[in-house]
């Protein structure tokens, strides 16, 4: 029997964490150097640099620098562009103290020093520094240091689409100016509707205050303090960092646009819609024009329900202007197919996992999860109910220790898919301040493609734990095993059709094996019927159609004899719904000629 499709209501946006405060006690960290080496020998070499005097026989002749190097027992490895010999000493050592002496008793030798490994050290001064596992540690952690020396985020605008920000000076000097989109004066508590103002003026209830749900239960069902959401998400995409105090943002040279959309009880879809569209630079009648607009959107909020066409279409016009849309997966350890705008097409959205690699307990999951970040997992105590146990295990950033209102600036660690979020939000920005051409649907592409596997247990997370480092070094090359893919979500309408393309640069013509993967998400793939198309037209019919086959989607690759095709120009997925009552989208496809 076929199926049809069962779609819930739209419901207001809620803030997507789950607010775990504690104490901060600062320790100190070194300061940050760019060399692995601190003096000459306290590192292992295995080599030496020989640089010869002008006009001797070494300087000029590499048989005479090998016969020299043999005479003091060791052999020449090559000639460096510079004239100076590199010379094997046969192993990894911490002390050449006798080699090095005699190559310096030498009178042809200029001089003679280790050839140290240096690394690409970037760890800040922060104080809060040691504390943020989910940026360095090997189990669980983004290996977020790796990628400092190749990108700190310079250029780049990250909208914080959030409870606003309150002031705190660890993020004070990366602040654009924003906006307050919150157009109910009465849950927005700072005395008026929509300005140009998105100070966090406090998002704290009373039990009830936000009515009753379906049962009758008071919402909320006990009173609730201030979050300052907001500002603990622009925290970790982009507290100032080297500053001595604080913490370390990913993304530490961007900026954030912090744009107020949630309040008491929540924020209104119309209102998260409008905010999109600004943040990304197009126009929201009687709001002035956005002067910075963002290339990275965070939205760590969401509400149970399908997306809207409303979502749907303010993400459409954000990613059409460049701008890459990252979302929380949601806290309910449900599928996020019925999480919005989590389940969205065209975003990034992303799961979360706690200290240990393993899925969160509370982090939503599914076909729609694209990437999984540091979320944290903390507990609370059984005889003392409330008090944190291992706050240690959350993810610490930038926020306000105000009840309702705003009091003094700290540091608490939050756990949450909404944490989780700004993490890849961060590292897009990274990719993005490395290559300022690429495009929302290329940065997800980078994102996923270099994700390393989940450490502990997470099905259904997407295709991993992101990598910032490994995701960073791969801008301007090409991705693992020559594919070219495409992950711009594209709607599969009832009984029609949909193509998404590829653009190929390669010269000479396709390979008799290529490889054409296929992610699509449907309700019924016996409805779809799939053909490749080449750049002259040529039609490669990869599946057809069938009635029995009820399954849920199409994750497959196929092999396509193309051996006759030119490479280059551009390589169509199109995908044809030949029945009734069932939708669905493209994930994503990749083509290796």
């Amino acid at each position: 029997m076929r199926r049809t499709c069962l779609c819930a209501a739209a419901v207001s946006a809620a803030v997507l964490s789950v607010v775990l405060p504690a104490t901060a006690t600062p320790s100190g960290q070194p300061d940050a150097t760019t060399s692995a080496a601190q003096s000459g020998t306290a590192r292992p070499f295995e080599r030496l640099i020989v640089g010869y005097k002008p006009g001797t026989a070494e300087a000029s002749s590499d048989s005479a620098a090998a016969d020299d190097a043999r005479a003091k027992g060791k052999t020449l490895n090559r000639r460096m562009s510079t004239g100076a010999a590199v010379v094997d000493l046969g192993g990894k050592t911490t002390s050449a103290d006798s080699v090095i002496q005699a190559f310096k008793n030498d009178p042809d030798v200029a001089y003679v020093e280790p050839d140290l490994l240096m690394q690409p050290f970037a760890d800040p001064n922060d104080t809060e520094y040691s504390r943020q596992w989910d940026l360095f540690e090997a189990t669980a952690g983004m290996n977020v240091p790796g990628a400092w020396s190749s990108s700190t985020g310079t250029g780049v605008t990250v909208a914080v689409i959030d409870t606003g920000y309150v002031a705190h000076s660890d993020v004070a000097p990366n602040v654009v100016a924003g906006y307050d989109f919150v157009s109910d004066a009465a849950r927005a508590r700072d005395g008026g509707g929509r300005d140009d103002n998105p100070a966090d003026a406090g998002d704290w209830m009373k039990r009830g205050d936000c009515g009753t749900d379906l049962l009758g239960n008071p919402i909320p069902a006990q009173d609730q303090d201030s979050s300052w959401h907001g500002t603990h998400v622009a925290g970790t995409i982009a507290a100032a960092t080297n500053n001595s105090k604080g913490i370390a943002g990913i993304a530490y040279n961007a900026k954030i646009q912090p744009l107020r959309v949630l309040a008491q009880c929540g924020g209104a879809t119309s209102d998260i819609a409008d905010a999109i569209n600004w943040a990304s630079g197009g126009t929201v009648s009687g709001v002035p024009a956005n002067a910075t607009p963002a290339r990275v959107i965070n939205m760590s909020l969401g509400g149970q329900a399908a997306c809207s066409s409303t979502y749907q279409n303010a993400i459409n016009a954000a990613v059409s202007r460049g701008t890459t849309v990252v979302v929380a997966a949601g806290n309910s350890n449900a599928d996020v197919a019925n999480f919005t705008p989590a389940n969205c097409n065209n975003v990034i959205t992303v799961a979360a996992l706690g200290r240990e690699g393993n899925k969160a307990f509370y982090s939503n999951y599914g076909a729609k999860i694209d990437v999984a970040a540091p979320g944290g997992e903390t507990r609370r105590g059984t005889d003392t109910p409330g008090t944190i146990t291992t706050p240690q295990n959350g993810i610490w950033s930038t926020l306000n220790n105000g009840a309702t209102t705003p009091g003094a600036e700290n540091y608490e660690p939050y756990q949450g898919t909404s944490m989780a979020a700004p993490h890849i939000a961060g590292l897009a920005a990274l990719v993005k301040a490395k290559d300022a051409s690429l495009t929302p649907a290329q940065i997800e592409t980078l994102i996923k493609n270099n994700t390393r596997p989940i450490p502990g247990t997470c099905n259904s997370c997407g295709t991993g734990l992101a990598d910032a480092a490994k995701t960073v070094a791969a801008v301007g090359t090409t991705p693992p095993g020559g594919a070219l893919e495409n992950t711009a979500d594209v709607t599969i309408v009832d009984r029609g059709t949909v193509s998404s393309t590829i653009a190929v640069t390669a010269s000479g013509n396709a390979s008799a094996a290529l490889k054409v993967g296929v992610d699509i998400k449907h309700t019924y793939r016996g409805d779809l019927v799939i053909d490749l198309v080449a750049p002259d037209g040529t039609a490669y019919r990869v599946k057809n159609s069938s009635t029995s086959d009820s399954a849920d989607d199409v994750l497959a690759t196929y092999t396509v004899n193309a051996s006759s095709e030119v490479a280059a120009g551009t390589w169509t997925l199109r995908v044809q719904d030949v029945y009734s009552g069932d939708t669905g989208y493209i994930d994503s496809w990749n083509l290796t000629l």
